[in-house]
């Protein structure tokens, strides 16, 4: 396994953010990088079935195909693994990670819309027994969940785009939250998506290119699974911010940091006043807590309300299913 990870480094990062848009993407991919079209499909399914790579497709915006929401519960220490064990069962959870906190369990939610969050938070309240904190986004700075596995890897994109709003369109939603569970691995991926949805390949690539224009989708590519690459650690950053145009001025900043790969602004709740968020990852737990703290120091946001949640336990990560209960 290490043997074809390397092999297909280069190429997997080349492709972290941008599958090439064309009936052959592999056959393109590996002309690229001197390789053969079936060595390339192989060599990620291979890596897909070791849970090295999560799957080769969308990552959307925020709100643009569906709805989402981060919560996290408190959970007594002699009940958690029984309740991560019943938060990870719910479709509608992609992500659920244990913290050092009081509130020690944290998971990601997504849904056709905001009722079906709703539902799911409902559901999650009343099977646990316990208080659901629900942190919706209010603002997004930085969002980038690709990881360089060379020295050469091109750097990434650091512009940031409003979110997108809905999209109206039935078809195009249908379209990207099909994109969002990743292609097919086999040649022609396009042709195949268009198949299932009943349109054809070219407007099927012509609505993908589009939203990445738009920043509907904000990356199509290789989604790597970083925990299984060596980023073993995390540290979610919060921040206490009332005033919102200084909030905004440090998630700016926070989101041109080389450390920074999710930045964003969210509701704050009744027990927690965060507003400000930055997640680092990384393969040292102190050097998490240490990153942290410069950060703070170097943006001026040493003085005010704050905490460091470093990860003590992936329970799940998956991308993100917006008809999870639809199948």
């Amino acid at each position: 396994m290490a043997e074809l990870l390397m092999r297909l480094l280069p190429l997997i990062d080349a492709s972290q953010h941008r599958l090439p848009l064309c009936p052959r993407p592999f056959a393109e991919l590996a002309a690229r990088f001197g390789l053969v079209e079936d060595e390339v499909i192989a060599g990620l399914a291979q890596l897909q079935r070791r849970g090295t790579v999560s799957r080769i497709g969308a990552v959307c915006a925020p709100g643009a195909v569906g709805a989402s929401t981060l919560a996290a519960l408190s959970v007594p220490p002699a009940r958690m693994a029984e309740v991560a064990s019943m938060v990870s069962a719910q479709a509608e959870v992609n992500h659920n990670y244990a913290r050092a906190h009081r509130y020690n369990l944290w998971f990601v939610l997504t849904a056709a819309d905001r009722a079906g969050v709703e539902v799911a938070l409902a559901r999650i309240g009343r099977d646990s027994g316990l208080a659901v904190l629900d942190l919706p986004l209010t603002r997004e700075y930085h969002i980038d969940l690709g990881f360089s596995l060379t020295q050469t890897a091109p750097a990434r994109a650091r512009a940031v785009r409003p979110a997108a709003a809905f999209l109206q369109d039935a078809a195009e939603r249908a379209l990207l939250r099909r994109l969002a569970r990743g292609l097919p691995l086999q040649a022609a991926p396009y042709a195949a998506v268009a198949a299932e949805l009943g349109c054809s390949e070219a407007w099927v690539l012509d609505t993908l290119a589009r939203h990445l224009d738009s920043g509907a989708v904000r990356r199509f590519g290789v989604i790597v699974r970083h925990h299984e690459l060596g980023w073993r650690h995390n540290a979610m950053c919060v921040w206490h911010i009332a005033d919102e145009a200084q909030r905004d001025a440090a998630g700016a900043a926070l989101a041109r940091e080389p450390h920074v790969n999710l930045c964003y602004a969210r509701r704050a709740a009744v027990g927690w006043p965060y507003t400000l968020y930055a997640m680092l990852h990384g393969q040292d737990a102190l050097a998490m807590r240490d990153l942290a703290a410069a950060l703070s120091r170097r943006h001026g946001l040493s003085a005010l309300p704050r905490a460091v949640l470093l990860s003590t336990c992936r329970f799940k990560q998956r991308g993100a299913r917006y008809d999870a209960r639809a199948g």
